[in-house]
């Protein structure tokens, strides 16, 4: 299932500010429960990352893995994925395993 984004800077904030945050040396997730009933997801790193090319890289890397990591029926959440400084040089294979993991803390999916 293809999850909706969030695009707006203000519902980036709004997760950063209401959310819970957990954290894993790739990658953080912030979770904020929405009532829209669906699913929204960000993608996100900043400058501390590195330049553009790595940035890009760093989404399309967590963008990947949570093509496995996500399952179709989570319920009305807002999750921000968050990169890390390691986040470009991994594969996405363990970035997807990071994503369970943080998933599985948040009490989204089971462990």
């Amino acid at each position: 299932m293809r999850y909706r984004a969030i695009c707006r800077n203000n519902e980036f904030a709004r997760a950063y500010r209401r959310g819970k945050a957990y954290v894993h040396p790739q990658l953080v997730l912030y979770v904020n429960k929405n009532r829209l009933g669906h699913t929204r997801v960000g993608i996100t790193a900043t400058k501390k990352i590195g330049k553009a090319v790595v940035r890009n890289r760093a989404r399309r890397v967590i963008r990947a893995a949570l093509y496995g990591a996500l399952p179709p029926d989570v319920g009305g959440y807002d999750l921000v994925f968050v990169a890390r400084g390691r986040t470009p040089y991994c594969k996405s294979t363990a970035v997807q395993k990071a994503a369970e993991k943080l998933l599985a803390q948040a009490g989204l999916v089971r462990p």
